[in-house]
């Protein structure tokens, strides 16, 4: 039984590091919050102190964290992870960081002789729970092959997007189209029912229709359409609004540096900016952005 460390388990990792113990993997997990860690061990990790005792006997290292400034703090460095592991250890980070970033922490690993791979990942929390996550990897075919069947347990489809950094690129296209179709689908749920439609009876019409797409079919944004998602909850848990904004600024910068044109990516940053610009609204999951274009109670 190949044993791993994961490092990072919030609404994302946890369900992850979950999945990897019901396939069988013995888990050393660590978190910084000690409140998410228990739970981990609730659903079979293994606690550590420490990142660097997470690793001390693991045969892969699974991270996932939400920025690449704790994605370098982890790994590189005379204190980072990647000086602590032993050469055959596999390193797989599932974070959505800057490509660069990626790479940086990639050719690094190969440095000493650690083969490591980008695989962030799509789909939310409800399918982090249930193991049918999409992970898209950037690294060597070998390196991709050695990961495989741990990204298996997590997750329903593999993709290999090209060398290193691939991984984060094509997460962040995904992304900044999630945050279009989202918004749009927000906005066009909220005509129809400043105009007197049952939002519910709208959603079926546009899902059998050429409107149809994942936020609309999977991850409904108008509160009581859809049972299980966030906006039937009054938004919480989830892909929060400032990770989606963070992916936004990551798909902007990596737009800049190819000289691309991203009109559409630009103003959903723009929008989400102004739906999150308070405490309260950048914790609420991203589909909240309904609440952009619906009336005050009264109007």
């Amino acid at each position: 039984m190949k044993k791993v460390a994961f490092i990072g388990l919030g609404n994302m990792g946890g369900p992850m590091a979950a999945n990897l113990v019901k396939a069988g993997y013995s888990v050393t997990a660590f978190d910084l919050s000690q409140t998410i860690l228990e739970s981990a061990v609730t659903n079979g990790c293994v606690k550590a102190d420490s990142a660097l005792a997470a690793i001390e006997h693991a045969d892969v290292v699974v991270s996932m964290l939400p920025s690449g400034e704790a994605v370098r703090a982890l790994y590189l460095g005379v204190h980072g992870l990647i000086q602590a592991m032993r050469p055959e250890v596999l390193l797989i980070d599932c974070s959505t960081i800057a490509a660069n970033d990626a790479r940086q922490v990639i050719a690094a690993a190969g440095e000493r002789g650690i083969a490591a791979v980008d695989a962030p990942v799509s789909g939310g929390t409800a399918a982090a729970a249930a193991g049918t996550l999409s992970f898209m990897c950037g690294g060597e075919e070998a390196a991709i092959a050695s990961a495989r069947p741990i990204l298996e347990a997590m997750g329903a489809n593999i993709f290999h997007a090209g060398p290193a950094g691939s991984g984060q690129v094509a997460k962040i296209c995904n992304n900044m189209l999630l945050a279009i179709h989202m918004i749009g689908t927000a906005e066009a749920l909220q005509l129809g029912v400043d105009n007197g439609l049952d939002p519910a009876v709208l959603s079926e019409i546009m899902c059998a229709s050429s409107g149809g797409n994942w936020s609309l079919e999977k991850y409904n944004p108008y509160p009581g359409v859809m049972q299980g998602v966030p906006a039937s909850h009054e938004y919480t848990g989830g892909f929060s609004v400032a990770l989606m904004l963070k992916d936004l600024g990551l798909a902007m910068d990596t737009a800049a540096g190819s000289a691309s044109s991203t009109p559409l990516g630009a103003l959903a940053k723009n929008l989400y900016q102004l739906h999150g610009g308070d405490a309260v609204n950048s914790a609420l999951d991203f589909s909240s952005i309904q609440n952009l274009f619906r009336r005050p109670v009264g109007d």
